[in-house]
């Protein structure tokens, strides 16, 4: 072969060469790839068999320009980069995002602010027109991430409540409700000396989880059996129990603000010689695959993760239709009991 046939070869098939070879005019083609109606069956037909034979592959970029649409939804996940790989929930919500994305023929694109400098790139990307709408996981009250959505206008949905949204689309569950009843349920098996770890207090998650703890505990509250850790990951579970077993040896029950964090704590147990739920019961929050691994198994609330990331994107599609945000979808989150209280 020679190097001009290499060439030709390589050479990217264009819109006229499937016209060519479908036998019809180039905006026949334009018309079929753009979802264009008024295109007999037959010639659309000729054409979806000539793009597989010359194998033509549309310029997203191209296209773009033309129709001011990306077809990409933006993923923005504001955590560390090492727990988005460790949180389970994490994966489950972008999955079921990906679903009802990959449904209507938008692509997911994956976006992670893990420093400043992340949250500064980020603003700016969301600015240049190279996605149509976000799904914001983890936002924080005064983000700039979610300021730079707001002032783009761009349609969002926000998993999770931030207080500072406005009028934004969100889907959430009850996390204040949630806690208040799995620390009950705890407080149910004869535990007197209950305490919390609780992470993430700068996000409604974690702030809801520590109030809806108050509110079960009554005026049997503590506020020394409460360690704040910064994250929801197994370290910052581990930590958290440590300094609690210092400051109170007599704990004998533990809510952890999620799975992975219980599980750093029922490892900071095991190290300390407590038995699990025999000298303290212990509780978690999602229902991930953190909850199952643990020996024994977790007690939970069970979070659909994946529900959450469908139902953000539905409502980005539909905000993309034209529809307005509409209410708040908030979804249920039953307590899963297990042996580990």
């Amino acid at each position: 072969m020679t190097s001009v046939e290499i060439t030709e070869r390589r050479k990217r098939a264009t819109v006229k060469d499937v016209a060519q070879e479908a036998g019809v005019s180039r905006g026949t083609v334009s018309r079929v790839l753009n979802g264009q109606p008024y295109v007999s069956e037959a010639a659309r037909s000729a054409i979806e068999a000539a793009i597989a034979r010359v194998g033509f592959v549309p310029n997203r970029a191209a296209r773009s320009l033309v129709m001011q649409s990306s077809q990409a939804i933006g993923l923005i996940v504001h955590e560390p980069h090492s727990l988005f790989v460790e949180d389970p929930n994490i994966a489950s919500i972008l999955l079921g995002a990906n679903e009802a994305l990959s449904e209507a023929d938008y692509q997911l694109s994956c976006l992670i602010a893990d420093s400043p400098r992340d949250v500064d790139r980020l603003a700016r990307y969301l600015s240049g027109g190279l996605i149509d709408g976000v799904i914001v996981v983890s936002a924080r009250a005064g983000d700039r991430i979610t300021a730079a959505v707001a002032e783009l206008g761009l349609p969002a949905a926000f998993v999770g409540h931030p207080r500072d949204i406005g009028d934004a689309a969100y889907v959430a569950i009850d996390n204040r409700g949630a806690a208040r009843t799995i620390t009950r349920r705890l407080l149910d098996t004869g535990r007197s000396r209950v305490g919390m770890i609780a992470a993430a207090l700068d996000r409604d998650s974690g702030a809801d989880r520590l109030a809806g703890f108050v509110d079960a505990m009554g005026a049997r509250f503590d506020p020394q059996l409460v360690q704040s850790v910064p994250f929801y990951s197994f370290s910052d579970g581990r930590a958290g129990m440590r300094e609690l077993l210092e400051r109170a040896p007599d704990l004998d029950g533990v809510f952890a603000s999620s799975d992975a964090v219980a599980a750093g704590a029922l490892e900071a147990l095991r190290e300390a010689g407590r038995s699990v739920p025999g000298d303290v019961g212990i509780v978690g929050f999602d229902d991930s695959s953190w909850a199952l691994r643990c020996d024994p198994p977790l007690s939970t609330v069970h979070q659909p993760a994946d529900q959450l990331g469908r139902a953000a994107a539905a409502s980005v599609l539909a905000q993309l239709r034209g529809d307005t945000a509409g209410s708040p979808i908030v979804l249920e989150c039953p307590v899963v009991w297990r042996e580990s209280a």
